[in-house]
């Protein structure tokens, strides 16, 4: 059989959620000898990605602007024509008469459209639209965004799988101090700290976790939506800082106006992104993992973190309860005393310690060759499907 792949996801730098899910992928699919595999780019392929062989290759055309609307069916068309084709990021190919399968990772621009520039929530909406009533199949990463899609796209459930995520068990793992303490010093991080990995953007809800970090940190100061509020509270520690891991994305200045506002110039260190060498160390060598986000279609991030060996403080809403189930601390995202007292829990010696124990036995439940294999098994069954009778 041969399979058609739009590698573009993983063919970026500086790789973040469906980058990697998509590179993880492309790395599983170039190991099978039982299919053929054609990877669609429209740049050259980067040195990190699987090397070509007899069964894994590279087309790489343009024009490069609106690739999927026209680049990309005109090379389905009257190129060499793949038996099923898979999309892994929301958009398939415009017009194709090769039947093609594609990956929707979360509908969080239907749940916060305000959150996205106007241009960007115009491509998510009608593009993954079109996407999703054209494709023989859908792949999703967690049961939560399934459901989504029924209720939001009147999908036939049947017509949707859910392949969970995974991480790489090589790299994400409980390191030396040694390690920590150097990459500490490279980001020039003091003492504790506890850790955000992700994206610079509004659904991440950044600014309610500086105000929660604040009220930590801060003597009998709860901030609460900008105000403080007195509380009979002593500070938990002077020896905290708040590490925020993640490249700018978009609408990020109210998050470093935030610390401004704070006074927290010296407490909240931001690293931009992180390369992969150095970035299980530093979660590793964190206290506590948080992610507040208010909405999130599987997560990636917390699996690591997990797999780091550190205990994890994350929103119970969307996909994360599903992700985590009861080995991590789930707080309200919209409440920052919520979000500060799961930080303090997790800090707790003792809680932190169940708390790393109960992930080792989640992540059990994870791994990209399993998400590959599964993968795999939808694009075989729908190009039996679809494959003309002769």
């Amino acid at each position: 059989m041969v399979i058609g792949l739009d590698g573009n996801e993983a063919n970026v730098t500086n790789r973040v959620g469906s980058g990697v899910y998509s590179l993880e992928l492309l790395k599983e699919f170039a190991k099978n000898k039982d299919h053929q595999f054609l990877v669609y780019l429209k740049e050259k392929s980067l040195p990190d990605l699987p090397k070509e062989s007899a069964n894994f290759k590279y087309k790489v055309f343009g024009p490069k602007k609106l690739w999927t609307q026209f680049a990309l069916p005109l090379k389905l068309f009257f190129g060499e024509k793949p038996d099923i084709f898979f999309s892994m990021g929301h958009y398939g190919p415009r017009f194709s008469k090769v039947p093609y399968v594609i990956t929707i990772h979360d509908l969080s621009y239907l749940h916060y459209p305000h959150m996205f520039k106007k241009n960007d929530l115009y491509q998510l909406v009608n593009w993954t639209k079109y996407s999703l009533k054209a494709a023989a199949h859908k792949v999703t990463v967690s049961e939560t965004t399934k459901k989504d899609i029924i209720e939001n796209y009147n999908i036939n459930p049947s017509k949707i799988t859910v392949t969970y995520e995974g991480y790489d068990k090589s790299r994400f793992k409980p390191e030396s101090k040694s390690k920590i303490e150097s990459v500490k010093k490279k980001y020039k991080i003091e003492g504790e700290y506890i850790i955000f990995v992700g994206t610079l953007q509004p659904r991440k809800n950044l600014e309610r976790l500086i105000e929660a970090f604040a009220s930590i940190v801060h003597s009998s100061q709860l901030i609460v939506n900008g105000e403080k509020k007195t509380v009979n509270r002593e500070p938990l520690t002077d020896n905290l800082s708040l590490v925020i891991v993640g490249k700018k994305g978009w609408l990020f200045d109210p998050i470093f106006e935030k610390v401004k506002s704070l006074k927290l110039e010296g407490k909240v260190i931001f690293t931009d992104y992180v390369p992969g060498d150095d970035l299980p160390a530093l979660i590793a060598g964190a206290k506590v993992y948080v992610l507040p986000s208010l909405w999130e279609g599987f997560g990636i991030p917390v699996i690591e973190a997990q797999a780091c060996g550190v205990p994890i403080v994350v929103s119970n809403t969307s996909s994360l309860p599903e992700i985590v189930g009861d080995s991590g601390i789930l707080i309200n995202p919209l409440s920052v005393e919520s979000i500060a007292d799961g930080v303090k829990k997790a800090l707790d010696k003792r809680t932190g310690t169940d708390l790393v124990e109960a992930g080792f036995k989640n992540i059990k439940r994870f791994s990209w060759r399993k998400c590959a294999q599964e993968t795999l098994g939808v694009l075989e069954k729908v190009a039996m499907r679809t494959r003309p009778i002769v």
